[in-house]
């Protein structure tokens, strides 16, 4: 990983701010994700059966998992990951319900207006697991809908050779999780949007994936509302002298072994820091498993930026607007303030980003690629909508009618204009203005 300095960090924020949209312009992968979302949309299930077999080596008779087949998965889930679950859904759930929005109406001058806040009716949720099992993944996209008061939750997840994973199996059966499909990938997607014979079509897809998995996503946006459209995973440490690099190489690499494309980044105005920390990261790598995926992370994405003050630093992780930011300096809550972008904030020596992740209970699906600069993580507010209310007396009506009537005649619409005037005049008014335009 390179130490960067002065004029060297330009270069490397430049290829940052380039990684997260390189690949999801890729003109195959966009065009065999269309012909999948098309395929699903003409031929329904058939397609969604065909793609099935041919990703995930499975011939599905029913696309659905039963609950039976769900608790006899789970069953086979270790008691002690069981418990560990139990403990992350409540924390989890706790968290979200401080999030729960509240109707609002006020009156003034005869007329009531007001907010209603509603949930949405039916959400898709979709779980990654080709590669590997995300448990947590059913934890975070759930209980914020279930929270919102989404009356149906359809959840999608790949199951490979055809085999429910006790993991995730055990997340569904604890969130009580009815509807549940063995489907992955882009045809999970195109099946939640326009809906097939089996799987109907919902209100918004929530839940991250691979790279088809994004790009149905954002295709099929517009027919359906989504969370975001994730890109690879991104961690930034501003630290000081103070800071230990045994935890901050440590921290680093929970990103790095994510994939090729993750970035790991540290600033600090310490040189002795930034030495150190390289040194500890040469050493933690070599007994990573997935040390060559985390190595070329580090070497494409990766690197330790020294600045002349921590103010620098801040400057820097709002340009950059990562994920996932660890402060690890003598005092955090100084520097806080001055953070404007971010995903989610990790303050002090004790909260590495994994905590985050897993238990904490704030959701671990957060803007990638710069978009902290304008989103937000995944919540019970991206389970709901917003419903204005409008209610005029006549006297309210009155006083304002002027008012609308001089901004419709500005913008040359009469019709909106006559909307007021025929309310304003009286009834032989009305009916003479019908005979002359008759």
């Amino acid at each position: 990983m390179n130490i960067l300095r002065g004029k060297q960090v330009a270069p490397f924020l430049a290829k940052l701010k380039k990684r997260a949209s390189v690949s999801i312009r890729e003109d195959e992968i966009q065009k065999t994700v269309r012909k999948i979302i098309l395929d699903v949309q003409k031929q329904g299930d058939k397609a969604v059966k065909r793609y099935t077999e041919k990703f995930d080596s499975i011939k599905p008779d029913r696309l659905s998992v039963s609950t039976r087949e769900i608790k006899a998965a789970s069953k086979k889930a270790e008691p002690a990951f069981v418990t560990a679950l139990k403990e992350s859904a409540v924390r989890i759930r706790r968290f979200h319900e401080k999030q729960k929005e509240r109707s609002w109406k006020y009156s003034e001058d005869g007329i009531t207006l007001g907010q209603i806040i509603s949930p949405l009716g039916r959400v898709g949720v979709y779980v990654p697991g080709g590669k590997a099992a995300y448990p947590s993944t059913v934890l975070m996209n759930v209980i914020p809908a279930q929270v919102a008061g989404v009356a149906e939750i359809a959840l999608c997840v790949p199951t490979p050779d055809g085999k429910m994973n006790p993991y995730v199996a055990a997340a569904i059966d604890l969130l009580g999780v009815r509807e549940v499909y063995r489907v992955g990938g882009a045809q999970a997607v195109a099946a939640l949007a326009y809906g097939t014979e089996t799987i109907r079509k919902v209100d918004k897809i929530a839940g991250p994936g691979n790279i088809y998995v994004a790009v149905a996503k954002r295709m099929v946006y517009g027919e359906v509302g989504i969370d975001m459209v994730a890109g690879p995973s991104e961690i930034l440490i501003i630290a000081d002298s103070t800071a230990d690099p045994c935890f901050i190489a440590a921290d680093l690499l929970s990103q790095a072994e994510h994939d090729e494309m993750a970035s790991s980044v540290l600033i600090t105005d310490s040189e002795k820091l930034a030495e150190s920390v390289t040194d500890e990261l040469a050493g933690q790598l070599n007994i990573l498993k997935r040390k060559s995926i985390a190595r070329k992370s580090l070497t494409m994405y990766g690197a330790v930026i020294i600045t002349k003050n921590l103010t620098d630093a801040a400057e820097i992780a709002n340009s950059i607007a990562p994920e996932h930011l660890e402060i690890m300096t003598a005092r955090p809550q100084e520097l806080l303030p001055e953070i404007k972008n971010a995903g989610a904030i990790f303050m002090g020596r004790w909260t590495p980003e994994p905590l985050g992740d897993y238990a904490a209970g704030p959701n671990h699906t957060l803007p990638t690629g710069g978009t902290a600069r304008f989103s937000s993580p995944l919540g019970v507010y991206d389970f709901t909508k917003r419903t204005s209310l409008i209610n005029a007396t006549r006297r309210g009506f009155m006083a304002l009618a002027p008012t609308v009537e001089t901004i419709a005649d500005l913008e040359g619409l009469e019709a909106h204009g006559n909307t007021v005037r025929v309310r304003r005049g009286s009834k032989a008014q009305r009916h003479k203005g019908a005979k002359q335009n008759s």
